[in-house]
């Protein structure tokens, strides 16, 4: 190769020849790593050298921004590599490129003209792993830059030898757009002249090791093909013009323990579907379920995940895309639509979210530039053997940064109100589903993962930071301490915690025939024990309808009406119990089926009047719930609630009053056997009369309207320890709920 080919000329500084011979050669086999040095424009003494990289062009020219040719580029030995100098240009003076291939003619620019598209201050926050708006510079963003519109790449690859961004434009040719190494941060960037939204693309990168590794699609991509397809699209940020804007200037504080949270927890992909079986988007959801949420008079409503995930079957719980609101139902900004529409209704907003694990498919995180980067490189911490997913590695700086990063990403570009974060059980223990040999201990000899829990605190401080209206749910299944208590008390900084534990006892008893209950109310007691160690919600989740559990309505004993019954008294005694409220999508009118996430909610059962009664009821108990603050505004504070009389075994009567900041006192009792029971005594604090608020006999909801005729009067007649007592009416298998008349 000589010195003429490669674009030295009259006035040209001097050239090394071997160096740039070989960095010329390395670029036409997609070898070289720092492609900026070799093409585009470089200023040497008397102009500037133009070299470009365009496989199947015969000739290239640069021109002016008018078209005026400014130099014919001679091709060198290799194809697609052309070179030539321009006398007395400057550097940096915008130029396009002309090619030609036979008869065909076309006008690009070059890409490798353009400047950096990561700032000195995000460098500086990606290095110290503190860049909590990453997402606003990592990822594909539409942009202009010096008057020209494309898009700007950015992406973490720390140990790739090169990498490229590859799609539809460029043929998937990994040689053509070779990325811009920032060393300081092992960040790649690169400005794609000409390409905009709706583009595909990945990443291709070679390893430390020199081999081609899988197409990786963008660790923040926004936008993602519809599986089975995987690559990213061009997207950037969601832009849509939030109407929600008096939701969010008097909304309620979310945060507040004494307010009312009942939280409707939905599947989208199925819990309707349209025509021919097809999911409905985002809009179609907009339409029917928010209005569906609010006449139902949920407060809020938690959304399964919906970051995008290849397997459909992992009902989002698996993600790749944790930037990407699933393809499945629409764009991002229909996403954005569908929270504005809860908004605009008064309903906030959860989202699963899930930082725990992610799946091995080669197009994902796993090995991304070649080595264990995003998870643990120790298989003993890296690696669910439960779920065959991979475990982010918790104490690497740039790690932590991207998860706490997606999490505020949600909060800020979607308006989500709160964040459920999944499975924190698995990340707390290093022991967690493991063997003895299978785990190592921290540096304590303890078998807490530390790293995990310094992550789980940061996400909760930042969230607080940035967003102080907005809220964290832990799904935590063990007694780890401290869950749901201020970091600067020595919590993990939740808001709140899933009662795993009153869930599973509970449904345990209200799965014994009623003839053996008298053998299991501790089962229905004993969650009080522990119910203010944290700020709990009580969950009837997806979990419990999956896998062969059945529904809810199929886990009650007895005959057809019984069935109904005891899942009416139960949802009573749930809604009346200290602690906020959740319940899967299909409990709320009693689904017989178990949950099936390839079809539709069985809305044809709504026909039958013991499971429109079952609707109501849970209508009623929301509405019943905000109303009447003992029923939420002490659910955190030992003072709102008092045993009536836990001790009637026999007759399977539970009993036990809930209290305001007032003193107001509201009587909740429950009997859990088929028999009625008239002239039952129930001891209370007060006389006067006490209305009977609600009733799940109540022939409305399908019950035998046994009852109390509106109320009892209180006589001066001491039982349970309190000076006076209200003979009752008990319906079988229900609860009542009765209220003191001011």
């Amino acid at each position: 190769m000589t010195m003429t080919n490669l674009g030295a000329g009259t006035g040209a500084a001097p050239i090394d020849h071997r160096m740039v011979a070989e960095a010329a050669t390395a670029i036409a086999n997609g070898q070289h790593g720092d492609p900026f040095a070799v093409l585009g424009s470089h200023a040497v003494d008397g102009g500037v050298i133009v070299r470009v990289f365009r496989p199947g062009a015969e000739s290239a020219a640069v021109i002016d921004p008018s078209g005026k040719v400014l130099a014919e580029l001679e091709a060198t030995d290799l194809d697609g590599l052309f070179s030539g100098f321009l006398p007395g240009r400057a550097g940096g003076q915008p130029y396009r490129l002309r090619y030609t291939h036979g008869t065909d003619s076309w006008e690009e620019e070059d890409t490798y003209r353009f400047g950096t598209v990561l700032g000195e201050q995000d460098v500086y926050f990606l290095a110290e792993g503190n860049h909590y708006r990453l997402y606003e510079r990592l990822g594909a963003h539409p942009t202009t830059m010096d008057g020209v519109e494309g898009t700007a790449f950015a992406v973490w690859a720390p140990n790739a030898r090169r990498v490229s961004v590859v799609g539809n434009f460029n043929s998937w040719d990994g040689r053509r757009h070779v990325m811009r190494q920032r060393h300081e941060t092992g960040m790649w960037e690169l400005f794609v002249p000409g390409i905009g939204r709706g583009e595909v693309y990945k990443y291709e990168l070679i390893g430390r090791d020199g081999n081609v590794l899988p197409l990786k699609a963008d660790p923040v991509g926004f936008r993602q093909e519809m599986a089975p397809s995987t690559a990213s699209i061009v997207d950037g940020l969601v832009e849509h013009e939030w109407q929600d804007g008096a939701f969010q200037s008097h909304s309620t504080d979310w945060q507040d323990r004494e307010k009312a949270i009942a939280i409707y927890e939905v599947h989208l992909g199925s819990w309707m579907r349209g025509d021919g079986d097809a999911f409905l988007d985002y809009d179609e959801l907009a339409d029917q379920l928010v209005p569906y949420v609010k006449d139902m008079g949920f407060t809020h409503v938690e959304l399964l995940p919906v970051s995008e995930h290849p397997f459909y079957g992992s009902w989002g719980y698996q993600p790749i895309g944790l930037f990407a609101p699933t393809a499945r139902h629409g764009t991002p900004e229909g996403f954005a639509r569908l929270v504005d529409a809860f908004h605009q209704a008064g309903i906030g907003v959860l989202l699963d979210w899930v930082p725990g694990h992610f799946p091995t498919d080669v197009h994902g995180l796993g090995l991304f530039d070649g080595t264990p980067l995003y998870e643990h490189a120790d298989p003993k911490r890296g690696f669910h053997k439960d779920w065959n997913t991979l475990i982010y590695d918790y104490g690497r700086r740039e790690v932590e940064n991207f998860l706490v990063a997606n999490g505020l990403y949600w909060l800020d570009q979607f308006h989500i109100d709160g964040l459920r974060v999944d499975a924190v059980a698995s990340m707390l223990y290093l022991d967690y589903s493991r063997e003895h040999g299978e785990w190592e201990p921290n540096i304590y000899g303890g078998r807490e993962n530390l790293e995990a829990m310094a992550f789980l605190k940061d996400t909760n401080e930042r969230v607080g930071e940035y967003y102080p209206k907005a809220t964290t749910h832990a799904e935590e299944s063990t007694a780890f301490p401290d869950v749901s208590r201020p970091t600067s008390a020595g919590g993990l900084g939740f808001h709140f915690k899933w009662n795993m534990g009153w869930m599973h006892d509970t449904l345990h008893y209200m799965q014994e025939d009623p003839i053996n209950r008298r053998y299991h109310q501790h089962h229905m007691t004993f969650g009080m024990v522990y119910a203010y160690s944290e700020n709990f919600v009580l969950p009837l989740s997806h979990d419990e309808v999956v896998y062969g559990k059945g529904s809810l309505l199929g886990k009650m004993p007895g005959d057809q009406w019984q069935k109904f019954a005891n899942l009416r008294a139960y949802y009573g005694f749930m809604w009346a119990h200290p602690g906020k409220k959740l319940i899967f999508m299909g409990g709320e009118f009693g689904q017989a089926g178990e949950w099936n996430h390839d079809r539709s909610l069985d809305w044809h059962l709504l026909d039958q009047p013991e499971h429109r009664g079952v609707q109501r009821l849970i209508r009623d108990l929301n509405t019943m719930y905000r109303e009447i603050p003992a029923l939420h505004e002490l659910d955190c504070d030992p003072a709102g609630f008092e045993w009536i009389d836990t001790a009637n075994v026999e007759q399977s009567v539970i009993s036990f009053l809930r209290k305001d900041k007032k003193g107001r006192n509201v009587l909740i009792v429950s009997n859990f056997t088929p028999v009625p029971r008239h002239d039952y005594a129930v001891g209370v604090p007060q006389g006067g009369r006490w209305i009977e608020r609600l009733n799940t006999d109540a022939e409305v909801y399908g019950g035998s309207n046994v009852g109390n005729m509106g109320g009892k009067q209180a006589s001066e007649h001491s039982v349970n320890g309190r000076p006076y007592s209200i003979a009752l009416t008990l319906p079988p298998l229900a609860t009542i709920v009765m209220v003191q008349e001011d």
